[in-house]
């Protein structure tokens, strides 16, 4: 029987091996995307020195979601993290699924992010 705990263990398990080879750096953070089943979260990361550069998710108040967990709010959110980077000063990324499928919500933020002007 395949549960949710299950799924769980083989996205972070698929994530770790993305991350063996994906990193940030100064000049080129990365995009890590989280999604729960109500929200969905983006970071850009430094993996060189750990920290977070810039941030937003369906929780900020500045979107006024009423729905965190669909397509729109995804949209939403990517164009959010683009502004803010690009408000930092970073255009180009590198794009981290966080072991999700490329698809549906993960894809939106991510064509969103391009569209807003990041570019990976």
């Amino acid at each position: 029987m395949i549960t949710k705990a299950n799924k769980n263990v083989a996205r972070k398990k698929r994530h770790a091996h993305v991350r063996r080879t994906v990193t940030g750096t100064p000049e080129r953070p990365r995009l890590n995307v989280f999604r729960s089943s109500k929200h969905i979260y983006a970071q850009l990361i430094d993996d060189v020195n750990g920290v977070t550069v810039a941030s937003a998710s369906s929780l900020d108040k500045e979107l006024k979601l009423e729905n965190g967990g669909n397509v729109e709010a995804a949209k939403q959110v990517g164009e959010l993290v683009a502004k803010r980077a690009l408000d930092k000063g970073y255009k180009v990324v590198v794009f981290d699924r966080g072991g999700y499928v490329y698809h549906g919500r993960v894809a939106t933020l991510a064509d969103a992010a391009r569209e807003a002007g990041l570019q990976f």
